[in-house]
């Protein structure tokens, strides 16, 4: 292999200042070397928080489906696939495998769209890193700086590394002109430079707060802790230490080293005030300090010009001003839910109920969930309630069975939905790092590392959160009575916590368990009993509301009276095999075309490169 050859690389070129700085001062930019930074700007607060903005703009993740070359990511049986995804598809095996281009972390031009060139992100932090240390300001100033840009570098990398495995590890500015790359490194590599971030970050950022109005969103020690344990949280997993890998035997060591950075993360933030917010379904509604649960956020506006999203209008129904365009739940998820004491609804006993199957689940399912004629409050209307039957008179042919109530704003008024010439929309901030996934992560390392009881009694605080109530099976817990069963019950437990947080597709590959996708993806059909029905239910009666908002759906004899329902299986799903070389992405073409001295993965076309 060539991983060690030098590289000439123009696509990574650190092109560090152009137009989106223009706001600051004039005289630091007026460069007559394009090519070079004038060092005076390292000693000026100001233009290197210009910088930094700009450099948490294209670093920091945002919701699911706002940026398009992120939307393969976030692939799994919760969301609605249909022929028009094809990428999306193809991220599961369902259409053929992903070729090269499908994938824009790295791209062979400058950053044009977030997404484009990660390369021209870790170029930012690289020149910030080492221009601050050689600047004049405060060693305070210093430290707050530096620890942000280590932070996002950080973060840079862990994206690429768990898509790609290892990559080119460049720490230090390069020449424009004349970029040397170190080839691709080991993922060993890749995960010690991660963690040496972060490390440092945790350092630099020790006891420094910011300001709710003008500064959330900025890295905090606590986020640093939470991403450092993620990160050994993959590097132990199926992903990158396979139990069946005979080139790259098992090493349980991992798991310990992951224990002891979650465990640390846990008491970080816990000392610091996180805490889980007592209302699921108010965890994206609260923002700054009256969320205790968010760790690591990317910040919105719908009142401050270009800092807002369309999320709201994505997943709203179109008669409330959306277009349900996205986040649409299967019934794979559906039943993925348990009921409201912890079991399962395939456990005999369960009181499951096929018909009327929302009453009494595990009440992230209610939260989360919008299904035919159940509660949804938006608009501000609080006995507002939501129609999915088939050809019914507000969406008529968009009708998909499921809504995601997540991320929606219920007071927001119709008119407000939309985001567009830079205001507009809910405004709500991304959550990346809850304090939830936190727990979460640290249960999964106590399992693996054999510590059962610590793991339950972490999964414990969850589900009572939740809703869950304790019944006779302790919160559903009794029901994992081994490693194995609990590790199957957290993956379940994350499925639905985090659902459509973008989690699930990268769980379900650092595990190696795309396989449970396999399969056909559900949907469910709504429809009424005859035409005279559905014609009553819609007539408007005496008191100025549709007949079908009287109905109550929760009486099965009421509900069995006016409909009826059916699955379908979604156009083009089916079985497939997940080929094991799968769980790591093909360099893309343009940036394989860059050098002739880069390998590709293995299993991919002409692919020599070993990605552990």
């Amino acid at each position: 292999m060539k991983t060690h050859y030098k590289i000439i690389l123009k696509v990574a070129a650190a092109v560090l200042l152009l137009a989106p700085l223009s706001g600051c001062k004039k005289d630091f930019f007026d460069l007559k070397d394009r090519n070079g930074v004038d060092s005076r700007i390292w000693n000026d607060e100001g233009a290197i928080q210009f910088f930094l903005n700009d450099t948490y703009d294209v670093v920091m993740p945002d919701y699911p489906y706002e940026i398009a070359a992120n939307n393969v990511l976030y692939s799994s049986d919760e969301d609605k696939l249909s022929a028009s995804d094809a990428t999306m598809q193809k991220a599961l095996g369902l259409k053929g495998l992903l070729v090269s281009n499908d994938i824009k972390y790295i791209a062979s031009k400058y950053q044009s769209t977030k997404g484009d060139n990660k390369y021209f992100d870790i170029a930012r932090c690289n020149t910030a890193i080492k221009g601050i240390t050689e600047s004049s300001l405060s060693a305070e100033s210093k430290r707050k700086f530096k620890g942000q840009f280590y932070a996002l570098r950080a973060m840079t990398y862990f994206d690429l590394t768990r898509l790609y495995g290892g990559v080119p590890l460049v720490l230090s500015p390069q020449d424009p002109d004349n970029v040397q790359l170190q080839g691709r490194v080991k993922a060993a590599e890749c995960f010690k430079s991660i963690v040496s971030d972060l490390d440092s970050a945790m350092v630099l950022l020790n006891g420094i707060t910011w300001s709710d109005g003008t500064e959330r969103g900025k890295w905090t020690k606590s986020g640093a802790a939470a991403l450092k344990a993620k990160a050994l949280l993959y590097w132990a997993s199926p992903q990158f230490n396979p139990t069946d890998n005979p080139g790259h035997p098992f090493d349980a060591a991992r798991w310990q080293t992951a224990f002891n950075a979650s465990k640390e993360a846990y008491d970080i933030c816990k000392a610091a005030g996180a805490s889980l917010v007592p209302n699921y379904a108010d965890i994206f509604l609260k923002e700054g300090t009256s969320n205790p649960e968010a760790i690591i956020v990317r910040s919105y506006s719908s009142k401050l010009a270009k800092r807002g999203q369309n999320v709201e209008a994505k997943l709203r129904p179109v008669e409330e001003g959306g277009t349900a365009s996205a986040f649409t739940p299967t019934l794979n998820l559906v039943r993925q839910y348990t009921m409201k004491d912890g079991t399962p609804i395939t456990v005999s006993g369960s009181g499951y109920d096929a018909t009327l199957f929302w009453l009494n689940r595990d009440p992230r399912f209610d939260a989360t969930i919008a299904y035919n004629g159940g509660p949804w409050k938006l608009s501000g209307r609080a006995g507002r309630k939501q129609w999915a039957y088939t050809g019914e008179i507000s969406e008529g042919s968009k009708v998909t069975g499921f809504y995601s109530k997540k991320f929606s704003d219920p007071e927001l008024a119709k008119g407000a939905v939309t985001y567009s010439n830079d205001f507009g929309g809910n405004g709500l901030d991304w959550i990346e790092m809850r304090y939830a996934e936190v727990i979460l992560n640290y249960a999964e390392c106590a399992n693996e590392v054999g510590d059962l009881p610590l793991a339950k009694s972490l999964v414990k605080e969850i589900r009572i959160r939740a809703g869950i109530i304790q019944g006779s099976r302790n919160y559903g817990l009794d029901l994992a009575v081994s490693k194995d069963l609990m590790r199957k019950l957290i993956m379940n437990e994350r499925m639905v916590e985090f659902a459509f947080e973008g989690k699930r597709f990268h769980d379900l590959r650092r595990t190696r368990t795309l396989h449970l996708l396999e399969g056909n993806i559900e949907l469910m059909v709504w429809d009424t009993k005859t035409a005279d029905l559905k014609t009553f239910l819609e007539t408007v009666n005496s008191n100025g509301v549709r007949n079908r908002d009287t109905v109550n759906v929760n009486n099965k004899d009421t509900f069995n009276k006016f409909f009826k329902t059916s699955t379908a299986i979604v156009s083009g799903t089916g079985a497939f095999t997940i080929p094991d070389y799968y769980y790591f992405f093909a360099l893309p073409s343009t940036f394989m075309n860059s050098s002739p001295l880069l390998d590709q993965t293995i299993g991919w076309d002409g692919g020599t490169f070993d990605p552990l």
